[in-house]
């Protein structure tokens, strides 16, 4: 390949929007910017379907008699064992006492509990929206669009994430992998809905990645050539088109990275629904696959009855949530945590609203408002923002609601979305902007969230989320790398050839991997501290990359 060609389709240059004579500029701006890249980063969303129970997930012991003797004199959490479940508020600035509910403690050192001594748990107490829904179907649709509940003209009929994804990472549009994947639930999440683009996520729950079905191509043979566009029509028909052969195009994805050597999953997690989806996660990013945000399910938190087996017996169906919650998020953060793909994910739970303070008649609690959410892995800064809620807001006037919100929805995300993902301000705001307010969430962020080893500066916004837009077939990790740069092949392919080159575009080394002999790295460590750039090329697929030495 002539030097020429070779800067023509290098990544910086593309990704940049750089002459072929500012490369080396470019190259030496990056080289001094090592911490900016950013492409690798991954979030998992953890729905908690049915609306959680924050009062009896983290218990405020501050105001323990009031809780137990007005609130919930049945189905209270009883702390016979202080030392073991308190969460330690040193560090946290509230000298409120906080209690972990004893199903998130597995084990002595395990579960959140065990996360959150570790530094790798953050709490958000008293996380909604101003004006809260009650109902399960109008919250959760609020939460996916970005809205506020006062106004529709706060949400779209896109979702966040959809808008998020589109401008994030519009390099990578149309791309061979989906930007998100969706599991654990039939229904694919309104959130992920685009605002211009069609099919940026795939829901796989109950699919066969080898087996996915074509609704055209099975049922209705080939698709039209000629669609109406100014019709409703025609714009359904169009989606439909283009959902369909975005399936066909990221099941192969999905499946390569899936079966990629390399791929199998480190640790043992337990036999359960909520587990298995985040087996397969991991197994998915470990495979090479460059999804950048995934979502999971877990259901059953409308817990109108039962939510205690019995009076005074915790033993009952919030404990058995909990319980799965706790000890499937372990596993997950263990296994991507054996290796490099631990610095880049991210996961948080969330819920289309709490419940009610004051326990009902049937063992259980009703539609309330705010919750708790959980954000945790490597990258968090360990800790709590807010303090403990008010137990005496609850009272028979307001219907035994807590409804002050310390933190708004999407506070959180849009702080994630900047200090983690290192979106720009413009996308957040595409994503979130608080109409009745009139207020950007970029100018109202959770400080304390991002460990500072892995906080995105402002310098860095962008760089490596919009990518070049050629084509993407094999996937690189780590990035930045110490030694061992590992590489999975996201089309068919078993066999390539690679030539590295320095800033100057001298080859520094050249070789060949085997993927069908388990020969899918190279070895770096010879290599100094720089960037530099990979050819990638099996005969039919040629690709460049900038790969970052550490």
């Amino acid at each position: 390949m002539k030097r020429r060609e070779f800067i023509k389709l290098s990544a910086t240059a593309s990704a940049l929007g750089l002459l072929p004579s500012e490369v080396g500029a470019a190259l030496k701006l990056a080289n001094a910017s090592l911490n900016c890249n950013i492409s690798n980063r991954k979030i998992v969303l953890i729905e908690l379907k049915g609306g959680n129970d924050g009062l009896n997930t983290l218990i405020p012991y501050n105001n323990y008699d009031h809780y137990v003797n007005t609130l919930r004199p049945d189905i209270h959490i009883p702390v016979t064992n202080y030392n073991n479940l308190i969460v330690d508020t040193s560090t946290s600035g509230t000298n409120q006492d906080l209690i972990f509910n004893p199903a998130l403690l597995n084990g002595s050192n395990e579960g959140f509990k065990g996360l959150y001594q570790s530094g790798m748990l953050r709490i958000l107490q008293s996380v909604g929206y101003p004006a809260a829904n009650k109902s399960h179907f109008a919250s959760i649709d609020l939460w996916a669009t970005g809205n506020d509940g006062n106004s529709w003209d706060n949400g779209k009929e896109s979702g966040w994430l959809g808008r998020f994804m589109e401008e994030a990472y519009s390099g990578l549009l149309p791309s061979n992998f989906p930007i998100g994947i969706q599991l654990g639930s039939n229904n694919t999440w309104l959130g992920f809905h685009g605002e211009h683009q069609h099919g940026l996520a795939l829901n796989i729950e109950g699919q066969n990645s080898e087996n996915f079905y074509t609704v055209l191509n099975g049922l209705a043979g080939k698709a039209p050539e000629s669609i109406p566009t100014d019709s409703h029509y025609g714009k359904e028909l169009r989606y439909i088109i283009d959902m369909d052969a975005n399936a066909n195009i990221y099941a192969e994805a999905i499946e390569t990275a899936f079966n990629n050597k390399g791929s199998d999953n480190l640790v043992s997690y337990p036999d359960t629904d909520l587990a298995n989806q985040l087996k397969t996660v991991a197994r998915l990013i470990r495979g090479g696959i460059e999804t950048k945000i995934y979502m999971v399910t877990i259901g059953g938190f409308d817990t109108h009855n039962q939510q205690n087996q019995s009076a005074g017996d915790i033993s009952g169906k919030h404990t058995d949530l909990l319980t799965e919650l706790s000890q499937a998020v372990d596993a997950f953060v263990h296994d991507i945590n054996s290796d490099s793909i631990g610095d880049d994910v991210i996961g948080l739970t969330f819920s289309e609203f709490g419940r009610k303070a004051k326990q009902n008649g049937n063992l259980g609690t009703d539609h309330g408002e705010i919750a708790p959410m959980f954000v945790f892995g490597k990258p968090v800064k360990g800790g709590i923002s807010g303090i403990n809620v008010d137990l005496t807001e609850a009272s028979d006037n307001n219907n035994w609601q807590i409804t002050t919100v310390q933190h708004d929805y999407r506070q959180v995300f849009a702080t994630l979305m900047q200090d983690f993902l290192g979106a720009k301000s413009t996308v957040i705001d595409n994503a979130f902007f608080d109409q009745t307010n009139k207020q950007s969430f970029v100018e109202n962020k959770i400080s304390n969230i991002i460990n500072s080893s892995y906080f995105v500066d402002s310098s860095c916004y962008s760089l490596g989320l919009a990518l070049n837009s050629s084509e993407t077939f094999w996937a690189a990790y780590p990035n930045p790398v110490n030694d061992l740069l590992f590489l999975n092949p996201i089309i068919k392919s078993t066999a390539l050839e690679f030539r590295i080159f320095n800033s100057k575009g001298q080859i520094l080394k050249k070789g060949k991997l085997d993927f069908e002999s388990s020969s899918s790295y190279i070895d770096l460590s010879m290599l100094k501290r720089e960037v530099y750039l990979i050819e990638l090329n099996d005969g039919v697929h040629s690709e460049v990359k900038k790969i970052i030495k550490a």
